[in-house]
């Protein structure tokens, strides 16, 4: 479903040359635009202070003391990180973090699970009508259909600024990139399962987390997830501060580019730096990382369709994307999609309405 999306977003900025909400602004006006762009900086908003909590935790775990005297030096790190910060080279040191997930992958196995039995249930839907599995069915396509990724990629790509002729493998390149995602996300949650799931035990801090690892770390599981979860906040804050903030100047027509100096881009950069402050202050207003990333995770599943739908009329729209526009098995791949998340919504407020299944 992501691959599918990703590639859609893909080619949308490599065709128009613009990100999502400039799009959208473009073809539709600001007030869908303004729709657009609150939905975007809401959920990103609390997935960053999530993720803060989340960097604030892996510090914890790697080095000791309590995580929330990590959290403020975490977040102004970042944020300086990025206003004075070449993001290419940013980028280019990042990428080699998210290397670290593939313990997760050497710990599936090593758990020695029933993969028959993973096979089965992997391939055969099943449901259970409880309120814990319902919102975790809408956190799951949250976390992973989350409107960032997606605005993100059409944002990355219009600065790219690919010649046409390569749009088949820039959606390739696109849709790969989900797909070892995917995989990886796979054997985390077998190793999470084998280990936590089997146990029967609640995952309330990130030292509770860190026990899916002990397969292969022994007494360093600690130290190892530790690692893992700092590199995924110092993979994901950037994107979501960077996204916020080129949302917020796409929607008012400010210059917009992490490369530029802050003076030359300042309501941008002050937006980003916005951004990460509102952030903070929600991380330390005293909500787990573990619950705070669950509830975003099911902010970003409720806002999905809003975006999601927006992206598709775009994406299919020959006064958008002239000779280009998506069509056939992909765009209806787009649309199948965004079927499965409005239901999923649905599903989630009827639960939560009716309380069947508490």
């Amino acid at each position: 479903m992501l691959a599918a999306v990703q590639a859609i977003s893909a080619a949308l900025g490599a065709v128009s040359r613009k990100g999502l909400e400039d799009c959208v602004r473009s073809r539709f006006g600001r007030g869908w635009a303004l729709v657009a762009m609150l939905s975007v900086v809401v959920v990103g908003i609390l997935t960053l202070a999530a993720d803060l909590e989340g960097g604030a935790s892996a510090v914890h775990l790697i080095v000791g003391g309590d995580y929330r005297w990590y959290i403020l030096p975490f977040a102004a790190g970042t944020g300086a990180l990025l206003v004075w910060g070449r993001y290419d080279t940013i980028e280019n040191i990042l990428k080699y973090f998210a290397l670290v997930f593939l313990a997760y992958i050497a710990s599936a196995f090593a758990s020695k699970p029933d993969w028959g039995h993973i096979l089965r249930d992997t391939l055969i839907p099943h449901w259970h009508w409880t309120s814990a599995y319902i919102s975790g069915i809408i956190a799951l396509l949250g976390t992973t259909l989350t409107a960032y990724a997606y605005v993100w990629e059409t944002i990355e790509t219009s600065h790219d600024r690919p010649p046409l002729r390569r749009l088949g493998l820039v959606q390739v390149d696109a849709a790969l990139g989900i797909v070892i995602a995917g995989m990886t996300f796979f054997f985390i949650v077998i190793a999470t399962g084998a280990t936590l799931g089997a146990a029967h035990k609640d995952v309330e801090t990130a030292q509770d987390a860190a026990e899916a690892l002990r397969p292969i770390a022994g007494q360093f599981a600690s130290v190892l997830f530790g690692t893992g979860l700092l590199a995924s906040a110092l993979l994901a804050v950037p994107v979501l501060a960077g996204t916020n903030a080129y949302v917020m100047a796409e929607m008012f027509g400010w210059r917009a580019s992490l490369d530029a100096k802050f003076a030359r881009a300042r309501p941008f950069y002050q937006s980003l730096l916005l951004s990460v402050a509102t952030a903070t202050a929600i991380a330390y207003a005293g909500v787990s990382p573990i619950k705070l990333l669950f509830f975003s995770s099911i902010a970003g599943g409720i806002a999905t369709p809003i975006t999601l739908t927006l992206m598709l009329l775009v994406a299919g729209d020959k006064r958008v994307m002239g000779r280009h526009p998506v069509r056939g098995p992909l765009l209806i791949a787009g649309w199948a999609v965004n079927v499965v998340v409005v239901a999923a919504c649905a599903l989630y407020f009827y639960q939560l309405a009716t309380g069947a299944g508490s």
